[in-house]
């Protein structure tokens, strides 16, 4: 096992009150395994990230509970000087909206080469070299004129390529990969997991892919962890998640993509918004927007059981299942 996220609690302190943004999250990310955690906007899943990267602003921000294990070491207990030594080596991310994550008044080879000098022991002539070959790798025409220029000069899905350059070019044994394909047309949205995959199929990365895109979920990983109101609802194989889901969450928002074999057939919503993390349903999270809501569910917080293969956080399996708390 390369990452253990075991019960992380993340919490942001605002003038109105504490927000509970990763409430007892729970997950693992095997080598050369792709692990998407999918969600609406607000469930937590950047958040989780995040403190995977010891990134959380502090303040506001604060990993109040819980164990990050990486190959055996909990990040948690790692010092500033020890987390910069890992992060961009050993887990690199590439970040929701590559134009804002990229410096705008340094060009890339500096950036790249900031990279590789710092982790790799390069000298700058070595780093330039090195850069080149990363932008060409990942399918940057002209390579060696192109690391000359600055963010502005290139298009959303080159850099996009710019960024898993970065991300790569150590070598990590973990890739987090923010929403990748946010704001990218189709064709190029396609070229950036295909470029991802095959870089992982290359290096033996293991990728931890955070999106809402269930489409790319499907084409690229091997387990899915479904995240609402900052908690796990239900995690299993793609397989399983995809033919049969059990929460009511995962079915809505299985149910949501558009099917493009009938035109006829309205396309499903998940009636409602998520809630105020401030202002969270007593009971069930999701009981406010739930098809299958029991007088159960309005009063108890479900706990995460166990269902065959796969773990889900719902009354219509407490009695089938063992309670679990991973």
């Amino acid at each position: 096992m390369l990452l253990e996220v075991k019960n992380l609690k993340t919490q942001f302190k605002t003038k109105n009150g504490v927000v509970n943004a990763v409430n007892g999250v729970s997950f693992q990310v095997n080598e050369g395994e792709v692990v998407a955690v999918v969600g609406e906007s607000g469930s937590g899943k950047s958040v989780t990230s995040l403190s995977i990267m010891r990134l959380i602003p502090n303040p506001p921000g604060e990993i109040v509970e819980g164990e990050l294990v990486f190959e055996g070491e909990d990040l948690l207990k790692k010092n500033k000087r020890e987390m910069q030594d890992i992060r961009g080596n050993k887990i690199s991310m590439i970040f929701q909206e590559p134009m804002t994550s990229l410096n705008p008044v340094f060009t890339i080879e500096k950036q790249l080469c900031e990279t590789l000098m710092r982790h790799k022991n390069l000298n700058k002539k070595e780093a330039v070299k090195e850069a080149v070959k990363m932008l060409e790798l990942v399918g940057i025409p002209s390579p060696g004129k192109r690391v000359k220029d600055y963010p502005h000069q290139m298009s959303g899905g080159m850099r996009q390529r710019i960024m898993i350059a970065m991300a790569l070019a150590c070598n990590p044994k973990l890739l987090i990969a923010d929403e990748p394909t946010t704001a990218l047309d189709v064709t190029i949205q396609a070229q950036i997991l295909d470029l991802m995959l095959n870089l992982k199929n290359k290096f033996g990365t293991s990728i931890l892919l955070i999106t809402h895109d269930l489409g790319v979920v499907a084409e690229t990983a091997d387990k899915v962890v479904v995240m609402y109101c900052g908690q796990v609802v239900e995690k299993g194989s793609v397989k399983d998640i995809f033919e049969k889901p059990l929460h009511p969450y995962t079915e809505g928002l299985l149910m949501s993509i558009p099917k493009i074999d009938d035109e006829k057939e309205k396309l499903f919503v998940i009636e409602g918004v998520v809630p105020n993390p401030l202002n969270l349903p007593k009971g069930c999270a999701f009981s406010t927007r739930c098809t299958k809501c029991m007088d159960r569910c309005k009063e108890e917080g479900p706990d995460l059981v166990e269902v065959g293969e796969r773990k889900v956080r719902c009354f219509l399996y407490s009695e089938k299942g063992e309670v679990s708390n991973g």
